[in-house]
């Protein structure tokens, strides 16, 4: 997994975490929605990253 990639994949999963987290706090459902999707952006992304890592070793 490049470097790059890792990080985004990382930041993408925490900020997600939090705005969900956050949304919920407020009762603001649809924000909630939209940090739960970029919380799944993230983990997609890492899951790409460790396949494609699975193929070149």
């Amino acid at each position: 997994m490049s470097a790059g990639q890792k990080a985004m994949a990382m930041g993408e999963q925490a900020l997600g975490k939090a705005v969900r987290k956050a949304a919920h706090a407020m009762h603001k459902e649809t924000v909630a929605a939209k940090g739960a999707a970029l919380e799944a952006r993230g983990k997609a992304r890492k899951t790409k990253e460790r396949a494609k890592d699975g193929f070149k070793h």
